[in-house]
């Protein structure tokens, strides 16, 4: 694969981006279903289509040489809906339980980062800047919205926590990681990927909350109106 030096490829980590990414897991989550229900293209067609989509929009990502915010932003938002759909493919197409997905991809999560490692030497992402480690980088995001996605609806459904309280409880783990971040001196590359995974259940439970039906605990606004 090609290592070749360039700009970094990722934006600064400031309150805005944290704002964005949240923002991109809830239109991910709230997208891909209505895509999936109101146009009718069914879990097997959204998942080509948003698919196809994805790699097309990665083709110019990794094209780049530098931070572009339309594609990197736009490559966010598709691996947001793909990597629900890779979830929700895995529950209602092949009957694997929330519990055992999860597992799946804390697994596959891990093991990616540890690839990542014993490659690069470094998780950091103010170092992307060869092929190579974008190539990483953008396969554990993927992977976290997978994960995200399997473990919010673990909580908020399986164990009918509930999307609002999934949320209060997200957000709350998110604002206990950037704490110890700030005040107990927690690894900076580990608080931003926990957090960062913490990031797609956050969204999701939002998306949800704000679209799904009353008797289901949400706002019943719809998947129109939400994303």
């Amino acid at each position: 694969m090609n290592t070749k030096l360039m700009l970094n490829k990722v934006p600064e980590i400031t309150l805005y981006f944290w704002i964005i990414k949240i923002l991109c897991t809830t239109v991910g989550e709230t997208a891909s279903d209505f895509l999936n229900t109101n146009l009718n293209l069914g879990l097997t067609g959204t998942t080509l289509v948003m698919s196809v989509l994805l790699i097309i929009t990665l083709l110019f990502q990794f094209k780049s040489n530098k931070y572009k915010p339309s594609i990197y932003w736009l490559a966010v938002v598709l691996l947001s809906i793909v990597g629900t759909l890779i979830t929700d493919n895995l529950i209602d197409n092949f009957g694997v339980s929330l519990q055992t997905t999860s597992i799946i991809f804390s697994v596959v999560l891990a093991l990616v980062f540890a690839m990542w490692y014993k490659t690069e030497k470094t998780l950091s992402i103010h170092s992307i800047f060869t092929s190579r480690r974008e190539f990483f980088y953008w396969l554990a995001i993927l992977f976290t919205f997978a994960l995200g996605t399997a473990t919010g609806d673990l909580i908020a459904e399986t164990l009918n926590v509930g999307y609002f309280l999934s949320s209060v409880l997200f957000g709350g783990l998110i604002a206990v990681t950037y704490a110890s971040y700030r005040y107990l001196n927690l690894n900076a590359v580990f608080a931003f990927w926990f957090a960062y995974i913490l990031t797609r259940p956050l969204g999701a439970s939002i998306g949800d909350y704000l679209s799904q039906d009353k008797s289901k605990g949400g706002l019943e606004l719809g998947t129109v109106i939400t994303s």
